[in-house]
């Protein structure tokens, strides 16, 4: 039954508004299974082309990208009635991007940092789960991979520290 649920409200989105196809990491949250993966990975394109740019310029786009996932996911999740649908990915993209700001690029840390990550936004260690569960809207789609990001990309980060 929350299979037909979730695919009804599936059903809701449109790709073909841009809101939706962002928020929808470009179609990639209605891939199955594991929508926040194959956000996540959806991320990694982004991340690519980013890691050539200034640290700076860097943090100004997540920032810009965080900021707007906020509209886009609080749209999207109103256009479907839903408070955080599985397909909404926006935020996995955002948490992915960082995760990876205060490392150089590096096909290591890249897989690294997407399997921290994942495994940070799975989880939902304390305090994650509590914003996952109480704050509302885009802010609070947004704001658990905020943290997933920033948990995983500190632990990132120090690898280098442990050797």
């Amino acid at each position: 039954m929350k299979d037909v649920h979730h695919t009804a409200i599936a059903a809701k989105f449109n790709l073909r508004n841009p809101v939706h196809f962002i928020a929808l990491g470009f179609g990639s949250g209605l891939l199955k299974p594991a929508p926040g993966t194959w956000g996540t990975l959806a991320g990694v394109p982004i991340y690519i082309g980013l890691s050539s740019f200034s640290l700076i310029t860097y943090l100004i786009v997540t920032a810009f990208a965080f900021l707007i996932g906020i509209w886009f996911c609080d749209i999207t999740c109103r256009d479907a009635g839903v408070h955080d649908h599985g397909a909404i990915v926006w935020d996995e993209i955002v948490g992915l991007l960082i995760t990876m700001a205060f490392v150089p690029f590096a096909w290591s840390n890249l897989v690294l940092g997407f399997l921290l990550f994942r495994l940070f936004d799975i989880l939902k260690p304390w305090p994650i789960r509590v914003l996952d569960r109480q704050v509302g809207g885009g802010f609070g789609v947004m704001v658990d991979d905020v943290l997933a990001g920033v948990f995983a990309g500190t632990i990132l980060f120090l690898v280098p520290f442990w050797r």
